[in-house]
């Protein structure tokens, strides 16, 4: 049984002689929220173009629930829902208006056009703005009209491009959830630069740098992609720095206050572990020991050189 909705297999695109994206592969699950991350130029908005149907491909396949996107793009284009950066909304026309021009769109039957409305916009919380002109909603929710419009007709892909772009705090966090919300029944591609609301938000990631596809993974491989090489350590009873410095795989120590200490090492294996065992065994009185994992900024500024 086949559990991804998104199936790409070497897609490359060029504009002019450039190749903008190159030998692309990746499938994305049925239910989740998936994490698209590339820099400016990377390849990125390409990619997203061309599996939402705006863009023809130079080479490869693109499937959608198994549905050959180039071969028949309006039976694959029923399945996907697509909000791009700027949402195409129509500021002087309501919320019901627009929704139903949207539904119209999708080729929603007339008989199923008011439930479908009415379902999207309880499910995006916009149910008692019905009536208000777009133009006078808050940002927050002209976003949250943008996301009713593309799970109106109930797609399987749900595409979501800078969907938290120019949001404050507590619209993010709105946003945040109803994301999460909609990736509980089906698949969410979620695009955004900042590292944090793709931690907070998404399952898995996948990257792309330079046209390629760098990283594909959970949210935990990403966080982990650098192995961690420093720790710090809470000790009652700190030992002189000589002491740590002794230990093998312990390449420097700096204490850091009357009970704290930064320890680095290098690839040695278990050097938790190590470090507990002896603290034991001299009497440290170990109190905490946390490994010091890269920052998310860090992983990305790796993962962006990876293939220069």
């Amino acid at each position: 049984m086949n559990t991804s909705i998104v199936n790409i297999e070497n897609l490359s695109h060029r504009y002019s002689k450039a190749w903008a994206i190159r030998d692309i592969n990746l499938e994305i699950r049925q239910k989740g929220v998936t994490g698209f991350l590339g820099s400016n130029g990377a390849g990125k908005s390409t990619t997203m173009n061309i599996l939402c149907g705006v863009l023809n491909q130079t080479e490869g396949e693109v499937l959608i629930d198994g549905i050959d996107l180039r071969k028949q793009p309006l039976e694959a284009k029923k399945q996907i829902g697509f909000l791009p950066q700027n949402a195409p909304l129509y500021l002087d026309l309501t919320v019901d208006e627009y929704l139903r021009h949207c539904a119209y769109m999708r080729l929603i039957p007339d008989n199923k056009i008011k439930a479908a409305m009415q379902e999207a916009k309880e499910r995006c919380g916009v149910a008692h703005f019905s009536k208000r002109l777009i133009k006078n909603l808050s940002g927050g929710y002209k976003q949250r009209v943008g996301i009713a419009q593309a799970i109106i007709h109930k797609p399987k892909l749900v595409v979501l491009d800078e969907p938290t772009n120019g949001l404050d705090p507590n619209q993010i966090a709105e946003v945040r959830n109803l994301i999460k919300e909609i990736g509980e029944d089906r698949s969410v591609l979620f695009s955004s630069h900042i590292l944090a609301e793709v931690q907070a938000t998404c399952d898995t990631i996948k990257m792309i740098e330079h046209g390629e596809m760098v990283f594909s993974g959970t949210v935990d491989d990403f966080n982990n992609y650098i192995a961690p090489s420093s720790m710090l350590l809470f000790l009652e009873n700190l030992p002189p720095l000589t002491e740590l410095l002794a230990i093998e795989g312990v390449t420097q120590a700096k204490v850091l206050g009357r009970n704290k200490v930064r320890v680095s090492f290098d690839t040695a294996p278990a050097i938790a572990e190590k470090m507990i065992e002896i603290s034991v065994q001299r009497g440290w009185r170990l109190q905490e020991l946390h490994l010091e994992r890269s920052s998310l900024e860090e992983i990305f500024a790796k993962l962006s050189n990876k293939i220069k």
